[in-house]
């Protein structure tokens, strides 16, 4: 109603968005409408959320999409090395950089990367977005900083447990039978071991990429890149309650979605499951 606001624009707004109904009638209208697509309308712009959120999305998720990307490069050939050299130099080094990468938060790593690469070296451009399908490199430009910070934990999560599911395969008798056939190290590593450790791997991207539509609000403000954490970060400031709901009920969905995927690339790659269907 803004700051000037009267009892008459209260009231008619309160009538408007039916605030004067009871909470449980208001629940029920609310999830009535959710299973029509109607998430509601926002308190601020006055438009469609559902409508708000497919502006955001969009950016988002090409964020997590190249964040994704680059930790799966890093960490699982990381994992891999730390688990095929078990207490030696790589591995412990490896260790190292894994927990480097979970302790460092999001927003200083953010500052420094813009620090150096931008204002210091001048490389990359320090915020701001273009639409891939606008321009492809300037979108690049200004999203590989943003995906390399957000991606930092991710691949210490991926490296570290890569190289369990490695060790836990690399024991299993199978492949010691692999190696007494004769067959070279890269095929044990690769045909062997790799495969087997996928499973896990997998479940585990699934549910990072799920974790990341909703976890990079403090990368999007640092970069103030317009995705689903900047919209996420003006509801709540604004109270903008029908937003939130709505961007709460997308991540959950989301979560689910991935959840999904992974179940049903576990059961397309695992032949024990296949079997059984």
């Amino acid at each position: 109603a803004g700051e000037e606001r009267d009892p008459a624009t209260i009231e008619f707004l309160r009538e408007k968005y039916h605030l004067n109904d009871p909470i449980i009638t208001q629940y029920l209208s609310w999830v009535g409408g959710i299973l029509v697509g109607d998430f509601g309308v926002s308190l601020r712009t006055n438009q469609p959320v559902l409508e708000l959120i497919g502006q955001k999305l969009p950016v988002t998720i090409q964020l997590a999409v190249m964040a994704m990307i680059l930790a799966m490069l890093i960490g699982i050939p990381a994992g891999i090395l730390a688990a095929v050299y078990k207490n030696r130099t790589l591995d412990y080094v490896a260790n190292v950089v894994a927990l480097s990468g979970l302790s460092i938060p999001n927003f200083w790593l953010g500052i420094m990367l813009i620090l150096l690469v931008s204002v210091n070296l001048g490389w990359l451009p320090a915020s701001g977005y273009e639409s891939i399908f606008v321009d492809p490199v300037r979108s690049l430009k200004t999203m590989i900083m943003p995906a390399f910070v957000l991606s930092t934990a991710l691949a210490a999560q991926l490296m570290r447990h890569t190289r369990s599911a490695m060790l836990g395969v690399l024991s299993s008798d199978y492949i010691r039978t692999a190696r007494a056939k004769g067959l070279s190290p890269r095929e044990v590593i690769l045909s062997h071991t790799f495969r087997n450790a996928l499973l896990p791997i997998i479940t585990l991207s699934a549910l990072l990429f799920g974790e990341l539509l909703g976890g990079a609000v403090l990368t999007e403000q640092i970069f103030t890149i317009p995705g689903f954490g900047k919209l996420t970060v003006d509801a709540v400031f604004t109270r903008d309650y029908a937003v939130v709901q709505g961007i709460v009920m997308c991540t959950a969905i989301g979560f689910i979605v991935m959840n999904l995927i992974a179940d049903i690339l576990y059961v397309l790659l695992n032949p024990r499951l296949r079997a059984t269907l």
